[in-house]
C-alpha cells in the first residue's frame, strides 16, 4: 500500500466513521476503487484506534464523568450522572456484543457484497430521514432507562452490516425513541468504544507483527483517521444538535442507488 493510498483510506474510515454515511461500506467501495480485492486487516486495526482516539479526544468530559460517578458516592449529581451514563452503556453494550460473536461470520461475508453495501446505505438513508419527523424535546439521561439503551444497542449490532452507519443508525434509534438530542450524540459515540474495542480486540489475534513495509502506511492511515475523526465529530454534534440529520438522508441514496448500479451493470 502507497502512503497517499494509506492517507485515503485513512480519512475515509475518520470521516465516514462519525458522519452517518456507514465507514465500513464506504471503506470497502474505497479499497475495491484503490484495487484491493481483500481487506488489510492490519491496516483496518489501525484506522480504527485512530476513530477511537478520535472519540476520546471529543467525549473525555463524558469519560471523566463516568470516572467520576465510581470514584464519588452520595448526593453529588455530576456524579450520579456518571453512573447512570456508565449503566445505560453497559445495557447497550449487551445486544451489540451477542450479535457481534454469534453473527460474525455472518457478517464478515457481507463485506464481500456490493449488493449488500448498497441496499444497507438505503436503510441508512431512511433512518436518517426518518428523524425529520422529531420535534419535541426529549428526555435527559436521569429519565432514560435500559430498555431504550438495549433498542439502541440492538441499531449499533445491526451497524455492524457494511453500508449501515454505527453513528447515524444509533442516534436515528435514540432520537426517535424520545432521547434529548445532545444525550443521543454523546450516547451514541461514548457507546461506540467498548464496540471498537471489542472489535479490535477480535482482530488482533489474527495479525501477526507488521513488516517493515506495512509500518509507515499504518502510522499514516492511523494520523489521518484520528484527525479527520474529530473534525467529524465536531460537525456532526452541530448538525444532531441543530435538528439536521437528516440533511445526510439524500447522499446516502444516492450512494446507495450508485452501488446497486454498479452491482448490476458495472
Amino acid at each position: 500500500m502507497e502512503l497517499w493510498q494509506a492517507a485515503f483510506l485513512g480519512v475515509v474510515q475518520g470521516l465516514t466513521e462519525f458522519l452517518p454515511i456507514s465507514s465500513s461500506g464506504h471503506l470497502v467501495l474505497g479499497q475495491r476503487l484503490l484495487g484491493f480485492t481483500e481487506p488489510e486487516l492490519m491496516f483496518d486495526i489501525a484506522v480504527h484506534v485512530g476513530s477511537l482516539a478520535a472519540v476520546v479526544a471529543v467525549f473525555w468530559r463524558d469519560l471523566w464523568g463516568i470516572l467520576r460517578g465510581l470514584l464519588v458516592w452520595g448526593e453529588d449529581a455530576p456524579a450520579r450522572q456518571g453512573r447512570r451514563l456508565l449503566l445505560l452503556i453497559i445495557a447497550g453494550s449487551i445486544p451489540t456484543a451477542i450479535m457481534g460473536l454469534l453473527l460474525k461470520d455472518l457478517f464478515e461475508s457481507m463485506f464481500a457484497s456490493m449488493l449488500t453495501v448498497g441496499l444497507a446505505l438505503l436503510i441508512t438513508g431512511w433512518l436518517l430521514m426518518a428523524t425529520a419527523m422529531v420535534r419535541k424535546p426529549g428526555r435527559k439521561i436521569g429519565r432514560v432507562g435500559v430498555g431504550r439503551a438495549l433498542v439502541v444497542g440492538l441499531a449499533q449490532g445491526m451497524a455492524i452490516t457494511p453500508g449501515i452507519s454505527r453513528s447515524g443508525a444509533t442516534i436515528s434509534v435514540a432520537l426517535l425513541l424520545g432521547m434529548d438530542r445532545r444525550l443521543a450524540a454523546h450516547y451514541s459515540f461514548v457507546l461506540s468504544i467498548p464496540a471498537i474495542l471489542g472489535a479490535l480486540l477480535l482482530q488482533l489475534h489474527e495479525v501477526g507483527a507488521p513488516s517493515p513495509s506495512q509500518t509507515a502506511p499504518i502510522i499514516v492511515g492511523l494520523v489521518t483517521a484520528a484527525l479527520s475523526g474529530y473534525v467529524a465529530l465536531r460537525i456532526l454534534l452541530r448538525v444532531v444538535q441543530a435538528g439536521q440529520l437528516h440533511w445526510f438522508a439524500p447522499y446516502c441514496f444516492a450512494v446507495g442507488a450508485a452501488v446497486l448500479a454498479w452491482n448490476f451493470w458495472g
